[in-house]
């Protein structure tokens, strides 16, 4: 993995970067559309992002994280259930509406992740 721009490149083509929402990298791959600019970078279509009962296979009544962290309340997973849906245009994160977490429906500038 390098460093090129905002983004982590990996073999094979794909790119990453980091979700100030997530607080992790989100990837794309080459079913996505990329202007080529690793400082403002665009990705088409978006990119959605989901864990747990927010994941489209998951199906009424089946377990996730929501689920196993309320009968482990001594023990609780450090994952959890989370979508983040957003697009990524000209350097800037749109996050959409349907996002669970603190920046769903705002725009910010992609950042470089910490320590980079």
């Amino acid at each position: 993995m390098g460093v090129r721009g905002v983004l982590r490149t990996a073999e094979g083509g794909a790119l990453a970067f980091w979700c100030p929402g997530c607080q992790e990298h989100h990837g794309v791959n080459g079913t996505w559309s990329f202007n080529g600019d690793y400082d403002r970078p665009t990705f088409s279509p978006s990119v959605l992002v989901s864990s747990g009962h927010y994941m489209s296979t998951h199906k009424p009544g089946d377990s996730c994280w929501c689920t196993y962290n309320a009968r482990h309340p001594d023990e609780p997973s450090p994952f959890k259930c989370h979508r983040c849906h957003s697009f990524v245009r000209g350097g800037m994160i749109e996050f959409l509406s349907d996002s669970t977490h603190h920046l769903a429906g705002k725009t910010v500038p992609l950042p470089p992740p910490p320590g980079w």
